[in-house]
């Protein structure tokens, strides 16, 4: 099984205009940014620093997720870092297969 750990350190970075936070994996150590664009969509109100920091806060869950799915995905930056776009974020995990449909699958085979 495959942890991943996220400390709470989200913080508003205003030279590049996101909300980060860190993740980590074994041994990697990774930075996750989130620009003040993607939070447009999300807030009714325009996306103050503050804004920002509190939508990550309310959903929290959902952004985490979307940086596993980079990670199992190995969707780095060049830096070697995390970027979440709004389309990470209406990007829904694979439904699980349950046995019924793993069987219909494989006799379509």
């Amino acid at each position: 099984m495959v942890f991943f750990t996220f400390p709470e350190d989200a913080r508003w970075n205003a030279e590049r205009a996101a909300v980060e936070f860190s993740v980590l994996l074994g041994e990697y150590q990774g930075t996750v940014r989130v620009p003040r664009r993607v939070f447009q969509r999300l807030l009714d109100q325009s996306p103050t620093p503050e804004r920002c920091l509190e939508a990550y806060h309310l959903q929290r869950t959902r952004f985490e997720l979307a940086v596993e799915r980079k990670l199992r995905r190995r969707q780095l930056t060049d830096d070697g870092n995390i970027e979440i776009t709004g389309r990470d974020l209406r990007e829904r995990a694979p439904r699980p297969v349950s046995g019924v449909d793993r069987a219909y699958a494989l006799e379509a085979r």
